[in-house]
This record gives C-alpha cells, sequence and structure tokens, in this order.
C-alpha cells in the first residue's frame, strides 16, 4: 500500500508484487524452479496448514494419485504479518524475561512468542522411495482433521480429540503404542488447557511423553506442522525426547499429562504430532519408524 501511494500508479508497482502477495506464493515458487508437474496447491488452514499439508500429501499418495509430494509449510516475519495477531491478545507480556516467555502448559503462561520460516519433507511412495534408493527416514500411518464449527478462535476439546482418534484408527496405533505426542500448545492459557485436557481424554492417566517443542522456539504459525514433524523425526532418529523448557509450575489440566522439562533419553518408534488453527481447524498425525 504504501509503495503504492508513492508511485501514484499501480503499472509502476512491478509485476512481481502480485506473485510475493499471494497465499499461494511458495508453491508457485517451487512448481517453477523445480518443474515439477504433479499436484500443486497451497493449505491455508491458519496454524494447523503445515501438518494438514503433509496429511492431504498423505492421502493423495495413498490413494494412488501421487507418487512423490513435497509438503511442507512456511510463515514470514515482518510486521505485517504479525501486528494483526498480535491484536487478539494473544502474545506474551514477559518482555523483561524473553527467554522465559514461552511457557506451553505452566501455569503461570500468558501468551505465545510469534516466530517463522519454512519446512520442508518429502513424501513419496514405498516403492517410488526404494526404487530411486531413497534414505527412508519414517513413515506417515495416520492422519486425523476435524473442525470445532464453533468460535472463530476459541478451540474445544471433542474437535481435538475426534482429530486424535481419527489419527490412530487410520494407523491402527493403539494409544500405549505412541511413544511421545509433539503438542500444538502455544503457550496461552486457553488452548493449551483444551489440548492437555484433549490428550488425556484419549490416553488417560498413563500416557506417553509430552512436550510441546515451541517452548524453544516460539509458535512457527503456518510452518509450525511441518518443523514439528521435522523436530520429531530428529528426535526419533537420536533417541531422545526434547524438553518443554520453561514447564515448573503445571495446572489443573497440564498435571495430568507425562511432561518433560529436560531432555529425556528415549527410543522413540510411534510418534503424533498435533496442530490446532483459528477457526477450529484440528490436524493430527502419527509417523512410525521405518522398519525395512
Amino acid at each position: 500500500v504504501d509503495l503504492l501511494r508513492e508511485k501514484k500508479d499501480t503499472t509502476l508497482i512491478g509485476s512481481g508484487n502480485i506473485f510475493q502477495s499471494m497465499n499461494c506464493t511458495v508453491t508457485m515458487n517451487l512448481s517453477t524452479i523445480f518443474r515439477l508437474k504433479g499436484v500443486n496447491f497451497t493449505v491455508s488452514a491458519a496454524c494447523a496448514s503445515g501438518s494438514h499439508s503433509i496429511g492431504m500429501g498423505f492421502l493423495l499418495i495413498k490413494m494412488g494419485l501421487q507418487k512423490q509430494i513435497i509438503c511442507g509449510g512456511a510463515q514470514e516475519v515482518n510486521p505485517y504479518a504479525f501486528g494483526s495477531f498480535d491484536g487478539i491478545g494473544t502474545f506474551s507480556t514477559y518482555e523483561d524475561t524473553p527467554t522465559e516467555a514461552s511457557r506451553p502448559f505452566d501455569a503461570t503462561r500468558n501468551g505465545l512468542v510469534p516466530s517463522g520460516g519454512a519446512a520442508t519433507v518429502i513424501l513419496e511412495s514405498l516403492e517410488s522411495a526404494q526404487a530411486r534408493g531413497a534414505n527412508i527416514l519414517a513413515e506417515v500411518v495416520g492422519y486425523g482433521f476435524s473442525s470445532n464449527g464453533e468460535h472463530i478462535s476459541n478451540p474445544n476439546e471433542e474437535g481435538q480429540v475426534r482429530a486424535l482418534k481419527m489419527a490412530m484408527e487410520m494407523g491402527g496405533v493403539k494409544p500405549e503404542e505412541v511413544d511421545y505426542i509433539n503438542a500444538h500448545a502455544t503457550s496461552t492459557p486457553v488452548g493449551d488447557a483444551f489440548e492437555a485436557q484433549a490428550i488425556h481424554s484419549v490416553f488417560g492417566d498413563n500416557g506417553p511423553l509430552v512436550s510441546s517443542t515451541k517452548s524453544m522456539t516460539g509458535h512457527e504459525c503456518w510452518m509450525a506442522g511441518a518443523s514439528e514433524v521435522v523436530y520429531s523425526l530428529l528426535m526419533m532418529q537420536n533417541g531422545f525426547v526434547a524438553p518443554n523448557i520453561n514447564f515448573s509450575e503445571p495446572d489443573e489440566a497440564s498435571a495430568k499429562l507425562n511432561i518433560p522439562s529436560k531432555s529425556v533419553d528415549k527410543e522413540l518408534n510411534t510418534i503424533l504430532s498435533n496442530s490446532f488453527g483459528f477457526g477450529g481447524t484440528n490436524s493430527t498425525l502419527i509417523i512410525r519408524k521405518f522398519a525395512p
């Protein structure tokens, strides 16, 4: 807008500006740069976008419609991207102690810390990966999705539970088989509480280890669902669970979960990743270690 005011003529703002501002700018550029001929669209689902992208790719390959798909998420970091976000009062006010500001599940949390970037994974059928001698990191076995169908910004437990159960049913995964949950928990009072309740509802008192990597990365918004799969894969490869830092005082809901405040050495065979976004969009992915 400022450039348009300066130039006073739309023909002078540059023909490339429109492509930079479109929601599908990343997929447009990737398909052009890499000469991709398959599916080409952007999943726009708020903070669950990256997760839904991987889930949709999984379904397309599972249905035999594609062999290989680049999936991921991206989040720009600038005043325009986050200014309006701050307007709804979701950011942490720990300005004097910024390293303690992102504190998912902690009773003293008061908001998220925004961040961004990009994360990408390559999904492909087993036959395709083996044919090209790919280093197979893991396999997606379940994808659950749902809509709360209620408030545009407030979550609810029931919708999240449906996504969790759908992913587990699709993957044939029992609660006791999940070794680790990478929670969506962004450090907001309401959101973290609902997710803790949903996880406890599905897994009970003796559930798996749960942590939110957002305690260390901040909330990466649109890319979070993809980046957190990458973080979880790194844990799986190296045999550990990342800590939920700044977690010292559980509240009533988080006290029912098994949340480590320090890194835990553990073999991970099955991991679950939650991503929940504004508009009541929910996505749950289940990733299993590949067994040749």
